[in-house]
């Protein structure tokens, strides 16, 4: 059983893996046996680090994601470097919190470049790779927010709502292809996009009191469900969402 969970030989990309949810994950793969490119708009040497110290391989890349011309460029370095791009984890992300009544046109379209337009094409630019040699898989973080509204942040619910359509869309082309395109929904994760909410009492509160697990998650709670979908255990498993929330949908 352990043999279809190895990344042994595998190269993963992980977008914004310097620190939070892409670092858990990365480390993730890096313990399953995969190396790694790291990319961020910041040097993500404590990530690289620690995949290092697990006798992996680590690549690091700055780049802006909120333009997608920097794309093209990631894939051919990945390739130069270490031959073939086996796992992409689109994982970067950004969010703004203000009610919807005042929400900005900026915003807005920072949100939705970064969290669904890049994820759409850094998938793009990989398929090309993996059709090559029909194997791939394409993890894109999606959000209990691809499935609720969420309170004072607009953009960022639509552009998870898109992101879990698009998993959808693109596995129905890419699954003949041999490429997985699948996606995780973190719940309540104690991260930099949460820290807000954890800030203020009544919510934290009231979103603790919903969790069955009686917890906020952390990166490394996503780090087996990033395994499983990189992995030969998930090669049935396509154009699906997996929730990863403590039980919050559940309640």
């Amino acid at each position: 059983m352990k043999s279809i969970f190895d990344l042994s030989d595998r190269i993963a990309i992980v977008t914004g893996g310097c620190r939070g949810l892409g670092q858990g994950m990365a480390v993730g793969l890096a313990e399953a046996g995969a190396d790694v490119v790291l990319v961020d708009r910041q040097e993500a040497n404590e990530t690289a680090d620690m995949v290092r110290s697990l006798g992996r391989k680590a690549l690091t890349l700055t780049a802006d994601l909120s333009t997608i011309g920097v794309i093209p460029s990631i894939v051919q370095k990945t390739i130069q470097t270490f031959g073939k791009v086996d796992i992409l984890v689109n994982n970067a992300g950004i969010i703004r919190r203000t009610p919807a009544i005042d929400f900005s046109e900026r915003d807005w379209d920072e949100v939705m470049a970064i969290n669904a337009k890049t994820v759409f094409f850094f998938s793009q630019a990989v398929a090309r790779d993996m059709m090559k040699r029909k194997y791939g898989k394409i993890i894109n973080i999606a959000s209990l927010l691809s499935f609720q509204g969420g309170i004072v942040v607009p953009s960022y619910a639509a552009s998870k709502g898109a992101v879990a359509q698009v998993t959808k869309a693109l596995a129905n082309e890419w699954a003949q292809h041999g490429i997985n395109i699948n996606a995780i929904a973190p719940g309540y994760m104690a991260t930099d996009n949460t820290k807000a909410l954890r800030e203020d009492p009544a919510r934290a509160k009231a979103i603790l009191d919903r969790i069955p697990a009686g917890r906020w998650g952390t990166p490394k709670d996503l780090a087996g469900v990033a395994v499983f979908l990189a992995s030969s255990a998930s090669d049935y498993v396509n154009g699906h969402v997996l929730v990863a929330d403590g039980g919050w949908l559940a309640r």
